[in-house]
């Protein structure tokens, strides 16, 4: 999962774009658990070297959007 952020970013680093957004990937469906998938978006996005200064992580229900501001929240 890491790597397919990794590679977005890479991408949009290629496309010279300025943002990009994000759907909540594996956050609880088919089993994965969510708080890891949103603990995997947001410690990637962080931490990869990107020109891309605005990414967005598109939740779609309130836990995942209570998990994923927890995260971001945290410094």
């Amino acid at each position: 999962m890491a790597s397919c952020y990794r590679r977005c970013l890479e991408l949009g680093d290629e496309l010279n774009v300025q943002s990009l957004a994000f759907p909540a990937i594996s956050t609880g469906v088919f089993g994965f658990p969510s708080a890891q998938a949103a603990e995997i978006a947001v410690t990637t996005l962080r931490s990869t070297p990107t020109a891309v200064s605005d990414a967005r992580l598109v939740a779609f229900d309130r836990q995942t959007l209570a998990l994923y501001s927890a995260l971001v929240d945290r410094v």
